[in-house]
């Protein structure tokens, strides 16, 4: 069975999803048989430069005050611990996510590169550290199994991996996808956000026996997750019927 999943750093719903699916797959029956690939997708390509995302801006992005932003973000947190995830409350650096891609690409040509994706979380979410550092990334990197002239040597050359990284985001264009966590399986089921640990079971089940040819969308499509347009769904704001209303921009 061939897994891939669509995601970015800067996802805090890619961050708990992927750890609830990670649980899921513990338990799977068939596991051995189960390969898992990352996928890179940017939330802002666009964006050129590192900043600090403040309280105040945060609040701004989000249509709220910056109490309900930081009531809100305090809520992802309690959420990521809940799954045994540390995540601070404190507003992170924002950047630019392409580099962190293309170590990830790098990455996967060694088999490391659900190590390097961990890292890479958990220096964005838990670390006090911007991950935007390109220091930080190298001590990362070398942490999840990398040789650090190797790794020195790809984010010096923009253009080492770069193309591969193109290719896994002109691909999800072509599949529809416009959210991250996306969770592809076997080419015929979709998951769509940071999916209950069961709904993961479920659909590995699912898959494993069944052999559909059409892409199944499975979950609820209200479930938390980051879009293109960078937008990040957030815990206590609703819209019609009590559903997460997706804000404006992520």
């Amino acid at each position: 069975m061939h897994i891939e999943i669509w995601s970015d750093i800067s996802c805090p719903w890619c961050f708990i999803g992927k750890a609830r699916f990670n649980k899921a797959l513990a338990t799977f029956s068939h596991a051995e048989h189960v390969k898992v690939a990352h996928r890179s997708f940017e939330l802002d390509p666009r964006l050129a430069q590192t900043r600090p995302t403040t309280g105040a801006a945060h609040a701004e992005k989000y249509g709220m005050t910056p109490a309900q932003a930081r009531a809100a973000e305090a809520n992802v947190a309690g959420i990521a611990r809940k799954e045994g995830l540390e995540y601070l409350v404190e507003f992170r650096d924002h950047g630019n996510t392409f580099d962190l891609h293309r170590l990830l690409q790098l990455a996967a040509t060694q088999g490391l590169e659900h190590e390097l994706l961990t890292r890479f979380y958990e220096g964005n979410f838990a670390s006090e550290r911007t991950i935007y550092d390109s220091e930080h990334q190298v001590e990362l990197a070398v942490h999840a199994g990398l040789d650090e002239a190797e790794v020195r040597t790809v984010l010096a050359d923009k253009r080492a991996y770069a193309n591969k990284v193109r290719k896994d985001e002109a691909e999800a264009a072509q599949l529809g996808i416009n959210a991250v966590p996306f969770f592809l399986i076997d080419r015929k089921y979709g998951l769509s956000g940071a999916q209950p640990i069961e709904v993961f079971s479920e659909v590995l089940g699912r898959a494993w026996t069944d052999r559909q040819s059409e892409l199944t969308i499975v979950g609820a499509a209200d479930q938390a997750g980051c879009d293109a347009d960078g937008a990040c769904d957030l815990p206590g704001r609703t819209g019609v019927g009590g559903t997460v209303a997706r804000p404006a921009a992520c």
